[in-house]
């Protein structure tokens, strides 16, 4: 018995040696698909098994998840990036939606309105998920519409909701009881004491199982009158957002309030971009450009390229406070300076993305925390005069919620129960997948969320993604409401090289915390050497001295978030500093990733040690 004992204690410490993390890393030879829940990871394996490439995978899983209502909906908005193999180049996909025609300024401030409401119509850009699964598909896919949208027909039909999402219901309930088709979809108990499904009880969507057939439909029809695939997706596309669907999102979302016209989505147009990217120590990291918050990541490396990070080691009081700084500098551009790229003004990117600039502006990092810190003038780096120079200098970094109240009668948005925090981290899922071949995918796909409203017969939950506009200059004046425009959205995937090859493709869930907690996770594999799973469980430190891009664009300046294994001598520092602490045991959205392993030609793929993201590797 005493050697039975003896035996087990040393199998339990070579154990824990083996494994430092609560999750193991996932590793895969053929393809790895990594996403916010077990189903829909399912059904990326379900694609690949069937030989599908990364990019078809990718496709079955944001259509899987938007079915499952994982932090999404149909009507959301998707934002990828693709590394083409056979090019050897990323790719950039914008799916998000535009403001609809109407949505206006002064529209929203004759209502009340401070900024576009949270939840309900007038909360709705123009659906973007289904013309970026249908884009990406047609153009790097492999497969047909119907077999990438098979799990997902088959999951509308009834599946066991996850215990996330029939909570969520239930706890927006007053909101969704608002909306006639939303009620009708979400109760399915309604009167009783709790309204929402239960935990693995069949929740079916017969409108949206109906939904995707008409797409089916469309593709089958345009095959047989002798279409290729591509050109028979596009036809399921035009269905969408010309056809008999695009008729009833009109119809329903103006019989409740809302904007949306039938040009609206007739002009919807998903653009195919080229990235933008930047260096730090001859990695390349490539991320969309400033219709999202993702330049952010690019001039936070290029100030910490700056900054020896590593020395002051790993979440020491002198590398929090650094980190901090610099995203804070970062972030105060993204609020003055990042809007749709399309419209005019141009975005000063280039000055924005001058390693000159983030040398000049890390010149504001003292000792002590710097509560002022406001946007800089990239302008000096670049062509051109600074347009909105009035703006710049009475820019208050300060724009907490009493102000906003004493400015707008907010009757409309007070109503709805607001939680700051809550709202700074709103959701978003992440899709990740790589095959043998050399395809990568990294995708943020968000919007549409429960308490989504319902467009009428579709199914499908309209985004909320209005809320993210200004609607005053003085507030961030590339990013002022304008139909046809895009809000600026934090949705932000990430692809890295390294010697040109794939390094790292990752992304995270958390509104306004993404690029936050992707600069930490990216350090913590280059700078400290973690590996992936590692980096995924590693605390993180959160600053809210940004504007929220959700609620009322509140911030609280000099807020740090830590983590609750802080230990008390760097707390004591940090607050020497001018820091106000607070403390989670969970300080990140679930971070979702994907290696690659050039030594052994082989995956490696970390997620969240919480939440319910899930990978599958083979």
């Amino acid at each position: 018995m005493k050697n039975k004992i003896i035996l087990l204690l040393i199998f339990l410490i070579n154990s824990a040696f083996a494994q430092n993390t609560n999750k193991p890393i996932l590793h895969g030879k053929h393809w790895i698909a990594i996403t916010g829940k077990p189903l829909g990871a399912t059904a990326g394996a379900l694609i690949f098994n069937k030989g599908g490439n990364a990019v078809d995978a990718a496709c079955a899983m944001v259509a899987a998840t938007a079915t499952m209502w994982d932090v999404l909906g149909w009507g959301g908005e998707t934002q990828a990036l693709i590394y083409h193999p056979k090019l050897e180049k990323v790719i950039g996909i914008n799916a998000l939606g535009i403001a609809p025609t109407g949505a206006t300024p002064e529209f929203y401030k004759e209502k009340g309105y401070s900024i576009p409401p949270k939840y309900g119509p007038l909360s709705a850009v123009t659906p973007g998920t289904p013309a970026g699964i249908m884009v990406m598909l047609a153009e790097y896919g492999t497969m047909s519409l119907e077999e990438i949208l098979q799990p997902s027909i088959e999951m509308a039909k009834g599946y066991p909701i996850e215990a996330q999402a029939a909570n969520s219901i239930e706890r927006n309930k007053d909101e969704i009881k608002k909306w006639k088709y939303s009620r009708n979809i979400f109760l399915t108990k309604e009167g009783q004491d709790r309204e929402a499904p239960n935990e693995g009880e069949i929740f079916v969507q017969k409108d949206l199982h109906n939904t995707l057939l008409k797409l089916i439909e469309s593709e089958k029809y345009a095959l047989k009158q002798g279409k290729n695939r591509k050109e028979a997706i596009y036809e399921a596309y035009k269905r969408f957002y010309e056809g008999d669907i695009a008729e009833e999102i009109v119809r329903s979302t103006q019989e409740q309030g809302g904007l949306i016209t039938k040009k609206d989505l007739k002009n919807y147009k998903v653009h195919i971009e080229e990235p933008l990217k930047t260096s730090y120590k001859n990695i390349d990291i490539y991320k969309l450009t400033t219709w999202v918050q993702s330049p952010v990541l690019l001039q936070s490396l290029n100030m910490a390229e700056n900054i020896n990070l590593k020395s002051m080691g790993f979440n020491s009081a002198n590398y929090i406070h650094n980190l901090y700084q610099i995203m804070n500098l970062s972030f105060a551009d993204r609020d003055f300076y990042y809007g749709d790229p399309y419209f005019k003004p141009d975005e000063p990117i280039e000055g924005l993305l001058s390693k000159d600039y983030a040398k000049d502006r890390i010149k504001l990092i003292s000792d002590k925390n710097n509560e002022k810190i406001k946007p800089g003038n990239p302008y000096m780096f670049q062509d051109g005069n600074n347009p909105f120079l009035n703006y710049l200098e009475s820019w208050e970094t300060d724009n907490n919620l009493e102000k906003i109240k004493s400015t707008f009668d907010l009757n409309h948005n007070m109503s709805e129960n607001y939680d700051f925090e809550e709202s700074f981290m709103a959701g978003t899922t992440t899709v990740q997948s790589a095959d043998s071949s050399g395809w990568i995918v990294s995708i943020t796909p968000s919007g549409g969320w429960i308490p989504a409203v319902i467009a009428g017969k579709t199914g499908i939950g309209l985004s909320q993604r209005m809320q993210s506009f200004v609607l005053d200059p003085k507030d961030g004046p590339y990013n002022v409401l304008e139909p046809g425009k895009r809000p600026r959205a934090t949705l932000t995937p990430t692809i890295a090289l390294k010697d040109n090859k794939p390094f790292l493709s990752f992304a995270v869930q958390g509104g306004d915390s993404q690029d936050q907690n992707l600069l930490q996770f990216f350090l913590n594999m280059v700078e400290f050497d973690m590996n992936i799973q590692e980096a995924c469980e590693a605390p993180n430190i959160n600053s809210f001295q940004m504007r929220s891009s959700f609620g009322y664009h509140e911030n609280k300046p000099g807020e740090l978030l830590l983590h609750d294994s802080t230990p008390p001598f760097i707390r004591k520092e940090l607050r020497r500093k001018g820091y106000k602490l607070q403390f989670r045991s969970k300080t990140s959205g679930p971070i979702n990733a994907i290696f690659f392993d050039t030594i052994n030609n082989t995956f490696q793929g970390g997620s969240s040690d919480f939440g319910e993201d899930y990978g599958i590797a083979w």
